[in-house]
């Protein structure tokens, strides 16, 4: 582990935190491999809220299963039918990707770029899959990109999913660097909890689904992450000096 105390790396998220892709983007790419598999299920906007407090693609087909379809409990082969059908919704997903349907949230791109000219260390820590991490990187970012990140930790590269701290704990080591040396950047409250397990100095973005969960613990909670000519709003935590986050903000909250 590296000592001192000053901002190394900064960890984000994917879905919700970089763009706000569970509404418009995943459901409806679940929903199309539904209808792909001539299944009569269809997952609203509401719904789809329910099954988001399950992280994990595959764990939240499961989930569905279990509550509102048991009649599929007792298919053969459920778990390789499960990850079938969670691999059709990962190739609609990317063909949203690829339209550029989804964009990404206010203030992200700027961060990035600017994390970058100062050599700070970008890292990916999340449950969804690297071949959706790679979509919507390309789709907004470029296929460049990709190679921003020094570690990116998805899909089941660890066995337990946030809010357990696996993924988060994964991440460091790669970084050889300590907590205290990073921020984590989330929207969730399974996201949050994932990362102050791993000790984790953490800044919450709310995204649509994730309004009203509770961000305790988080050093702030914002709108989003903010331009100089659109300014994100203070839900809780500690006061910034600027209205968007860049790297000064950041290094503040680490204090």
């Amino acid at each position: 582990m590296n000592s001192g105390n000053t901002l190394q790396a900064v960890l984000f998220d994917v879905d919700g935190t970089l763009a706000d892709t569970e509404q418009d983007g995943h459901r409806i790419a679940f929903n199309q491999a539904f209808q792909e598999n001539d299944l009569d299920w269809q997952w609203s906007i509401d719904l789809y809220g329910e099954l988001l407090q399950v992280t994990g693609g595959k764990e939240r087909i499961r989930y569905y299963i279990e509550k509102y379809a048991p009649d599929r409990l007792g298919k053969v082969d459920l778990k390789d039918w499960i990850a079938y059908l969670h691999k059709t919704k990962t190739g609609f997903y990317e063909t949203l990707m690829e339209k550029g349907n989804i964009p990404l949230r206010p203030g992200v791109a700027r961060l990035i770029r600017e994390l970058r000219n100062k050599k700070i260390t970008l890292a990916i820590a999340t449950t969804t899959t690297m071949e959706n991490v790679t979509a919507l990187l390309k789709s907004t970012l470029g296929a460049e990109s990709i190679d921003w990140f020094d570690v990116i930790g998805a899909g089941d590269i660890v066995a337990k999913k946030k809010p357990a701290p696996d993924i988060y704990h994964w991440v460091l080591k790669e970084l050889e660097l300590d907590p205290q040396q990073c921020i984590a950047i989330e929207d969730s409250e399974n996201g949050l909890q994932s990362a102050l397990a791993a000790n984790l100095p953490t800044l919450i973005t709310i995204s649509s689904y994730n309004r009203s969960q509770d961000f305790t613990g988080a050093r702030a909670v914002l709108s989003d992450l903010g331009e100089p000519d659109k300014p994100f709003t203070l839900i809780d935590g500690k006061a910034l000096t600027k209205q968007w986050i860049d790297y000064d903000e950041l290094k503040g909250l680490l204090k």
